[in-house]
């Protein structure tokens, strides 16, 4: 894991200008503080921060073949052995034991399909020194960040937005699509909130040389004829799934575990405790995250949070034998004012998840103050395996927009877009938040794959698997890699592992809920590794805080902003709904209130984001 900057240029000299670029890289000097390494040429300058996971001592970058090629990597390639071992019966020789060398070799020996042999989670620069060619690739499933931006200094790219904004080049513009992106729920793969700013998109090459920029896609899911019975497919879900974890946990470091309770956790840690690649290590740790007097006072939610996870994370935890701790938070850790600061900062823009953002981050943090770099996560297990209720309630999985979209459209809080509520209704009216994610779902639906002869409910089920993976996935592995990797963490995803994805996309959707139950197919998959109560319990999302005093704290700060008419964000607030709610009675709390909250929380963010970015809207 990693910091990765560059600027590339054609028509001017770049020898001068490694400061630039270094100051560029120092901007995401959280995502590796272990060392530091930086190239020049005429015409590129590289720059990276490493997070030394893999060959500590001998894999520092940039890699280079003199006179060759130039790479920078981002992540980690899972099958660089394999690879490596492959590469030297072709004539290639190593200095080091890293996977960003293995790369570069990798790129010298297949050129630009070489992206297609490898296997996990990167973003990855080369700077062809022969060719005078930049490429940016980027993973499968998006799980590691990469963005880019052109004008007429040239190409410049980096790991995260922040990276981009501190080239003396690039403003912290943003204008109509930009809002549209900030508040829609609806992102559009490649956008950026930030005007001229682009994410290079998952599965995705980005070619840069004289002759100018274009793009190709080196991956994508294909529509293929399922003809495993229900037990041949389980089996073979166990098998990916084994193969996945046992992949993550490679490293030079010890690889720990999120355990919330829930199947996907619960599954991963089971895998994991027994591999074959743990022999003789030390139990293996796992960690949560939790409030006070939360499991105490819990107040169910009949579509998102059934139960509170502790008791099953504890049950997992002695069932498997794995050392846990649990972060426990109350309620002025979850609403100090520089934890919310650095929620923002680490995502570049602001979110309207409050406590949530918060929690994660804070888990991080501790798990890096014990010593703690390298963690896997359950994130995408259910955008695979269908996981979410909206997945198959008709009612919003036959709707005609994202079906995430469609549960939010029937609240009041969220209807127009979450955190939106207190944005100017004449604002809100002319960019059309929910136009902007409603035409993004139209765009959607023309790329998913078909079988021929599917019937409509299997042609239906085919395209929210495919939303889910291409649209609403990337959101969230984008929040917990900059969260993570924030307090250098580096979270690693066996779920996104393109082998299982691949598979499990083509199983008919009456094999992953066998009657009824939702993930039957995972939880059949590890049946035999988990408590009968975990196997059986129902999916609970993220916890958030179901705390009044924290909604009281959130509506005091944001009464406090409110009445302050000089605060940045004044002009996009419409001040009536605004001063109502500072107004009103007592604030929300229990299941349903982090959506009640989130429009306060985006307000308050927005303001901290206007101020600390500078950033100019144009509308």
């Amino acid at each position: 894991m990693s910091g990765i900057a560059g600027w590339v240029a054609f028509d001017r000299e770049l020898l001068g200008e490694l400061p630039a670029v270094r100051a560029m890289a120092d901007a995401v000097r959280h995502r590796g503080p272990d060392d530091v390494g930086e190239w020049a040429s005429r015409h590129a300058v590289l720059a990276h921060r490493r997070l030394a996971v893999v060959d500590r001592a001998g894999g520092r970058q940039p890699a280079v073949a003199e006179g060759q090629a130039v790479l920078l990597l981002d992540g980690m390639v899972y099958n660089h052995r394999e690879l490596r071992q492959e590469l030297r019966g072709r004539g290639h020789e190593f200095r080091s034991a890293g996977d960003a060398e293995v790369a570069l070799r990798a790129y010298l020996e297949w050129g630009e399909e070489f992206a297609t042999r490898l296997e996990g989670m990167f973003a990855v620069a080369v700077w062809d020194v022969r060719r005078e060619r930049l490429l940016l690739i980027r993973d499968r499933l998006g799980v590691k960040p990469l963005c880019y931006t052109q004008s007429d200094v040239g190409m410049v790219f980096g790991s995260e937005p922040k990276a981009l904004l501190a080239h003396p080049s690039v403003e912290a513009v943003v204008d109509t699509d930009g809002l549209r992106e900030l508040f829609a729920h609806g992102r559009k793969p490649g956008a950026a909130v930030f005007r001229g700013l682009h994410e290079v998109r998952p599965g995705h090459l980005v070619r840069t040389d004289r002759s100018g920029t274009t793009e190709r896609r080196y991956w994508a899911l294909a529509a293929r004829p399922h003809e495993d019975d229900l037990t041949t497919t389980v089996a073979r879900v166990r098998q990916l799934l084994t193969e996945a974890v046992d992949s993550h946990l490679a490293g030079d470091v010890p690889v720990d575990a999120m355990l919330s309770g829930g199947i996907d956790s619960s599954a991963l840690t089971a895998l994991a405790a027994s591999s074959p690649r743990r022999d003789g290590a030390e139990p293996l740790r796992t960690y949560s995250v939790n409030f006070v007097g939360y499991t105490a006072t819990f107040e169910p939610h009949p579509s998102m949070r059934a139960t509170p996870d502790a008791p099953y994370a504890q049950l997992v935890a002695e069932h498997v034998g794995t050392r846990h701790t649990e972060v426990l938070l109350d309620t002025p850790a979850l609403a100090d004012r520089e934890v919310h600061r650095a929620a923002m900062l680490s995502q570049d823009v602001p979110s309207p998840l409050g406590d949530m953002d918060v929690s994660l981050l804070s888990f991080f943090r501790s798990l890096r103050e014990q010593g703690r770099t390298a963690v896997l996560s359950g994130e995408t297990a259910d955008e695979v395996f269908n996981g979410y209720f909206w997945a198959y309630d008709p009612n919003h999985s036959n709707s005609t927009t994202f079906p995430w979209v469609s549960f939010e459209r029937g609240h009041n809080a969220a209807a127009g877009g979450l955190g939106c509520s207190f944005i100017d209704r004449t604002l809100r009216k002319e960019l059309d938040f929910l136009g902007y994610a409603d035409e993004h779902y139209r765009d959607a639906l023309r790329e998913v794959p078909h079988l021929d002869g599917e019937s409509a409910d299997q042609r239906r089920a085919r395209e929210v698997t495919y939303l889910a993976l291409t649209r609403w996935a990337p959101t969230h592995l984008d929040r917990a890699d900059r969260m993570s990797m924030a307090s250098a963490v580096q979270l690693r995803a066996p779920f996104c592992d393109h082998r299982l994805v691949e598979y499990v996309y083509n199983v008919p959707a009456a094999l992953k809920r066998v009657d009824g139950q939702e993930k039957s197919l995972l939880r059949a998959a590890v049946a035999d590794l988990l408590p009968e109560a975990v196997l059986t319990r129902r999916k609970s999302a993220y916890p958030t805080t179901q705390d009044a005093a924290y909604g009281e704290l959130v509506r005091a700060r944001f009464r406090e902003l409110v009445a302050d008419r000089s605060a940045a964000v004044t002009p996009l607030l419409d001040a009536e709904a605004a001063a109502a709610v500072s107004a009103g009675g007592n604030a929300p709390s229990g299941a349903f209130a982090w959506v009640e909250r989130a429009s306060m929380e985006m307000v308050l963010q927005l303001d901290t984001w206007l101020t600390e970015y500078g950033v100019t809207v144009r509308l």
